[in-house]
């Protein structure tokens, strides 16, 4: 499946036509009821796909501050595994809207490029869904979106250049 995935990066209609598949894949091999995918953005993040966009937007952005999420995940470029909704409302901001569309599990996979934190898998799913074994399925298909976020990164910089 991540072999397919790889041979579909050369096709043409980028990344979305990508996305689309990662979403599919990640759907069968994890399971999740919301994804979404953030690039790191100096001190924001900013969505570039979202099976979801009446909700959760494309090209919505939120800043990053200091958060213990942000320490485990951004910055410690650790996975993060929530359980249950006492999980997702300690690490996100939002998690009043999580729990309003039936969601109470997370998985955060960093998508790690030369050291630094490029961006985020972000998959959300019915309260204790997830278990460490979802985690390190979903870590595979990180490596894959380095050039989608390395590439709106650089959009994004030439924008406000």
């Amino acid at each position: 499946m991540i072999y397919d995935l790889i041979e579909l990066l050369a096709e043409k209609g980028q990344p979305n036509f990508f996305f689309d598949a990662l979403d599919t894949a990640l759907a069968a091999r994890v399971g999740h009821r919301l994804l979404t995918l953030l690039y790191t953005d100096g001190d924001e993040v900013a969505r570039v796909y979202s099976n979801m966009p009446d909700v959760y937007p494309v090209s919505g952005r939120k800043p990053m501050g200091v958060t213990p999420w942000g320490d485990l995940v951004l910055r410690g470029q650790q996975p993060f595994l929530g359980r249950d909704y006492e999980a997702v409302k300690w690490a996100f901001f939002d998690h009043e809207l999580i729990a309003s569309l039936g969601l109470g599990s997370a998985i955060n996979i960093p998508v790690v490029y030369d050291g630094e934190t490029i961006g985020t898998i972000n998959l959300l799913h019915e309260e204790h869904f997830y278990e460490e074994k979802h985690v390190e399925i979903a870590r595979k298909f990180a490596p894959l979106l380095i050039p989608a976020f390395l590439e709106a990164r650089r959009i994004s910089s030439a924008s406000r250049a």
